[in-house]
């Protein structure tokens, strides 16, 4: 039976304190580094499923530190080294209060919302008479807040982020322009695996006065992406995409009657559900990356993780 890492509790070598967000666990050494380990647990609608995905952490962690590489040149980022399939070892930074969301097309809770009537999101103006899975002629960018752990992020204009101050305006331009060029990169990345970056979400933050991509990207769980052969006769024939994203888990969520409001119920995670969420993300993984994924060993995770990252410290 393969194991899924859903808890870590380390105390690595001038350790100060550790977060504990949805998926990941990120470890404070000496105000100085940070140590990013992917677990295998998995969110949808902003709540933690009950039951951990083998391999989700690696394959996540390992397509995050590949475009952090290849969009090294647009903008600083944060990774310095991942001494773990699971982790990511960089700079701290004090992380901006809201995520830059930008999508490509109209899909996902922009669609719902659209569909019932919505015609602005996040103050960008959306015009009548689209259709579901359509290109925007240009993509847009619609901001959320960065919501504490169990809160859910909220949509916020660009107008509303520079007038609570969450954000200054000299800075708000920069996140806007790296946002552009990141997306333009992912997309053109993608079109080279034949797929379409559908949309996705990027973080950053700051640190003696520079600006850094942090956390994790164009990842399926940050990413929706299409397959790009098929696109337009699935569009015309109002057909559904066939897509690589964590969406497969919503729609799997909603059809057992789950959308993570008040009183409802996580359906039960079988171990043929886990087994079959494990096996989509390694077809994600490997059509993302256009490489073959190599199952690490699921025994004694925390022991080479701990193993591997405090060899990593010593050697700074």
């Amino acid at each position: 039976m393969k194991k899924a890492l859903v808890e870590t509790d380390f105390n690595f070598p001038k350790q100060k304190g550790v977060y504990h967000g949805k998926v990941r666990d990120v470890y404070n050494i000496n105000d100085e580094l940070l140590v990013m380990v992917a677990t295998d647990r998995i969110s949808a609608f902003d709540v933690v499923l009950p039951e951990g995905i083998p391999y989700k952490g690696q394959m996540l962690n390992q397509i995050a530190a590949g475009f952090l590489d290849a969009t090294a040149d647009i903008c600083p980022n944060w990774k310095l080294a991942s001494p773990d399939p699971m982790v990511t070892v960089g700079v701290q930074c004090e992380g901006f209060p809201v995520e830059m969301i930008v999508r490509g097309y109209l899909c996902g809770s922009a669609w719902r919302a659209y569909k019932s009537g919505v015609r602005e999101i996040c103050g960008v103006k959306i015009p009548d008479g689209m259709r579901e899975n359509q290109r925007f002629p240009e993509p847009i960018i619609t901001p959320t807040t960065k919501a504490a752990i169990g809160m859910h992020d909220e949509d916020i204009s660009k107008e509303e982020i520079l007038q609570q101050g969450l954000v200054s305006a000299a800075d708000y331009e920069v996140l806007e322009k790296y946002t552009t060029a990141l997306f333009k990169r992912g997309t053109e990345i993608a079109a080279k695996r034949g797929l379409i970056l559908v949309d996705t979400k990027y973080e950053f933050g700051h640190r003696d006065g520079k600006i850094y991509l942090i956390d994790e990207i164009h990842t399926p769980d940050s990413s929706r992406y299409f397959y790009a052969e098929g696109y337009e006769e699935r569009f015309n024939k109002n057909e559904a995409q066939k897509q690589l994203s964590k969406e497969f888990v919503r729609e799997w969520l909603m059809e057992n009657g789950f959308q993570g409001k008040e009183g409802q119920q996580v359906p039960e995670m079988t171990p043929a559900i886990v087994e079959g969420i494990s096996e989509r993300y390694i077809e994600l993984f490997e059509h993302i990356t256009g490489e073959p994924f190599e199952r690490g060993n699921t025994e004694n995770l925390l022991n080479r993780i701990e193993r591997n990252v405090t060899a990593y410290l010593a050697s700074r």
